[in-house]
């Protein structure tokens, strides 16, 4: 198994990294999330990977954060789901998005993805709800954001995220949106998405 390819960015041509290393060019399959942040042949790059082995072929999946390679290995475990496909989850959708839509049930944000249709999207959501939860969401988009408040949101916060999530909002809206309202320890969670409304962007 290889976990990861460091080396210099030769190339990127479509949906494959070309990484050089000690003479060898590694083509690596990445999503089009990455592909858009890997902008300068010659950089160093570092590719978290899995590697796909089949009769006919052994491929390599890279990604810029374990936390996609993760979520793409979840996203594996679906019946129906492929390295392909899964791949064109994570480019339509980032892994911490996913992670709200699978919480709120949003069918239609996740088959939105190249090559998954409703009925894939549905047992997506099925066989990973349980994999995710709302405080590894936050976590994450914490981590990714860092100009959000790094405190994490009591109940009656992340229920009103997950509310915005199911009308249909992005999960990173839906949580700045949240931390952006002027809320107070005796608020609802309908009074915390009221005045969330208010922040949407």
């Amino acid at each position: 198994m290889i976990a990861f390819v460091k080396g210099t960015l030769a190339e990127v041509k479509e949906n494959i990294a070309v990484i050089e290393n000690n003479g060898i060019g590694f083509n690596v399959y990445i999503t089009g999330r990455d592909a858009g942040q890997l902008v300068r042949t010659g950089m160093e790059v570092l590719l978290h990977t899995y590697m796909d082995v089949r009769e006919d072929a052994i491929q390599l999946f890279g990604f810029l954060s374990k936390d996609d390679l993760e979520t793409f290995r979840l996203l594996l475990k679906v019946n129906g789901i492929g390295p392909k496909a899964a791949l064109g989850v994570l480019t339509a959708i980032s892994a911490v998005d996913l992670r709200f839509a699978v919480l709120a049930d949003d069918i239609r944000a996740i088959s939105a993805a190249p090559g998954i249709g409703k009925k894939t999207a549905q047992k997506l959501v099925l066989e990973l709800k349980d994999k995710f939860s709302l405080e590894d969401a936050f976590e994450q988009k914490l981590a990714e954001n860092t100009e959000i408040v790094s405190a994490a949101p009591n109940d009656n916060q992340g229920e009103a995220v997950q509310a915005l999530v199911a009308l249909g909002y992005a999960g990173s809206d839906a949580l700045k949106a949240v931390k952006a309202a002027n809320i107070t320890a005796d608020m609802s969670t309908e009074d915390i998405l009221k005045a969330a409304l208010k922040h949407i962007s």
